[in-house]
């Protein structure tokens, strides 16, 4: 009996080898196909945050982060959100960002704080654009980079801003010049109060021409209201003086964007005013 027993035990346990081998044979064909079949959106994906991690933006918001004694909080705080696009996880955009070559660079000066909302919109310049310049304002002692920057004697500089805030012995155009020497187009990053402040409080600004833009701002883009007409969001106004520059594919690609962003960012906000009506509108 217990020999009989004996033998029972034997078969079963080859049995038991048999099926794990079967299993680990047939995880493995699995894994093998899995592999091959997704492994280019990994390499896709993994390029994607590659470039992500060297947005200027997103260094500038590292940068700050690692200076803050407390978390940043506002409202929406509690939201679990991607770490590079700032949108919640299910409305990431990483993945989607499509980048583009320009001659015109652009140079955001970025109001304290600015850098962690989700609703900055000069991101987006970064992420299209990836030579595009990030510093953080400052009043007294501004970023010795920055100084450099504006100094650099192979780009014409602009500053962009409304003319209507320009004292009356500074240069101001409406378009950009068209010639050997390629655009830097400098950004005030903040709401308009805070832009206003770092207009005229950076007097290291002073000498630059103004570059103004004199469109009406668009009305579908309601993140944040404009008081006035000719106050525009960071990324339309970048996207508008690219297609003045001659950077056709840019402007283009950033507009797409622009309008990508304002979509998953409400998707991310249901109860935003304007949601529902624009989220029934297909995307441009």
């Amino acid at each position: 009996m217990a020999r009989r027993l004996h033998e029972v035990a034997k078969l079963r346990y080859r049995s038991s080898l048999l099926s794990h081998r079967k299993v680990v044979e047939y995880t493995s064909i699995v894994c093998k196909s899995f592999c091959v079949q997704y492994a280019p959106y990994f390499v896709a994906m993994k390029s994607t945050l590659s470039t992500m991690s060297q947005n200027a933006v997103y260094l500038l918001r590292q940068q700050r982060l690692a200076l803050s004694t407390k978390p940043f909080k506002a409202r929406g705080c509690r939201v679990k959100r991607c770490h590079f696009c700032l949108l919640p996880v299910p409305q990431c955009l990483c993945e989607e960002t499509v980048s583009a070559q320009a001659k015109s660079q652009f140079c955001l000066i970025m109001f304290d704080g600015e850098v962690f909302k989700p609703s900055n919109t000069g991101k987006l310049i970064a992420d299209v654009l990836p030579d595009t310049q990030a510093y953080q304002w400052s009043r007294t002692d501004p970023d010795s980079q920055l100084l450099a920057i504006l100094q650099d004697q192979t780009r014409q500089p602009y500053l962009i801003f409304p003319e209507s805030y320009a004292q009356n012995d500074r240069i101001v155009v409406n378009q950009p010049t068209l010639s050997h020497k390629p655009a830097l187009f400098i950004l005030l990053d903040g709401t308009w109060p805070e832009a206003r402040k770092m207009f005229r409080k950076s007097p290291y600004l002073d000498q630059i021409p103004m570059l103004s833009i004199n469109t009406k701002a668009r009305t579908d883009y309601l993140l944040r209201i404009p008081s006035r007409e000719e106050q525009h969001c960071t990324a339309e106004v970048a996207a508008t003086v690219l297609e003045q520059a001659g950077d056709i594919d840019a402007s283009q690609k950033l507009f797409a964007h622009f309008n990508l962003f304002r979509h998953k960012y409400l998707e991310g906000k249901p109860h935003h005013p304007t949601a529902q009506m624009l989220l029934s509108q297909p995307l441009k």
